[in-house]
């Protein structure tokens, strides 16, 4: 299994977090990201994304055809809505033998549709189930690896400082235990939000969150609250997109996905809050409390 030359289909967060981690262990690192298109991205915020790359030592390639090309090992980092048809894309041009290595949080039905046509192209999919947010781990975040090919490809990642544990040699294994903990994670950030918000409406946080203390000790409730909204208020509609798949996983399972459903909005919910403009100019690292009052200040306007 060679693994010398990287693509990295999306170059958002994960992607520059991972093609920056990998720079140093691999001979060269592409990337492809329907940003570098002049077609569809308007000229400054493609600029930025290039010149990011090209400081970063990566290089944008013009097309998903010209990053397969170069690749033997290709890493999928987009949405979870667009997992399947990165596969598709990517399958039009991958090369024989090359690794296909699924970041995306989606399903087990998604990753084995996705499987289904890399396999096809006589590529190697590989399935992951990233189980934490990557940023404060970098390339060493934990990963769950599923596929025929998923335990050597395990050992390489390994060799690279990376923590990756191959789980099964079937599809759809690791993407169930990432989608079953995303209903819990996602949907206690959406409780968070709402109940501190509601809270904070009402005036009785200094008495609500200390009951949370004296029932989960272990939990700092103070900066955990900060944390999610933070978090939420960034990357809402990535998290809505992951929890329809957690929706699909709970509907593949035989279940009616009412809570993931409800938690996929509420994230929803913020994300549209952050593109109105209600959380600009919030500081980093700002309180909850902060998050909250702005949330409290646009129910005055409705």
């Amino acid at each position: 299994m060679k693994l010398e030359h990287i693509g990295m289909v999306g170059y958002g967060e994960v992607g520059k977090i991972f093609t920056e981690g990998l720079l140093s262990k691999v001979v060269d690192v592409s990337a492809w990201d329907l940003k570098f298109d002049a077609t569809i991205t308007p000229a400054t915020a493609r600029d930025a994304e290039l010149a990011h790359a090209a400081q970063a030592g990566v290089l944008a390639t013009e097309s998903m055809k010209a990053l397969c090309e170069k690749a033997d090992f290709l890493i999928s980092a987009v949405t979870a809505s667009n997992t399947l048809a990165v596969a598709q894309a990517a399958a039009l041009h991958i090369r024989p033998g090359a690794i296909f290595l699924d970041l995306n949080s989606a399903s087990p039905g998604t990753k084995q549709q996705a499987a289904q046509v890399i396999e096809a192209a006589g590529a190697h999919y590989v399935e992951a189930g990233v189980m934490t947010s990557v940023p404060p781990y970098g390339i060493r975040v934990p990963m769950l690896l599923g596929g025929a090919q998923a335990q050597a490809l395990a050992e390489k990642l390994a060799a690279f400082g990376m923590d990756a544990k191959a789980v099964a040699t079937e599809i759809g294994v690791a993407s169930a235990i990432k989608m079953c903990r995303s209903v819990m994670i996602k949907g206690l950030e959406a409780l968070v939000i709402e109940s501190y918000t509601t809270a904070r409406k009402y005036g009785v946080e200094s008495h609500m969150i200390p009951t949370l203390a004296e029932t989960f000790p272990s939990i700092d409730w103070e900066a955990t609250g900060a944390y999610f909204f933070s978090r939420v208020a960034q990357h809402g509609k990535r998290r809505a997109e992951e929890m329809r798949e957690a929706a699909h996983t709970v509907q593949e399972a035989g279940f009616e996905p009412w809570m993931s459903t409800a938690i996929a909005g509420k994230h929803d919910w913020m994300a549209q809050q952050t593109r109105d403009g209600v959380f600009d100019d919030l500081p980093k690292g700002a309180r909850w409390e902060e998050f909250a009052d702005r949330l409290i200040a646009g129910t005055k306007h409705r």
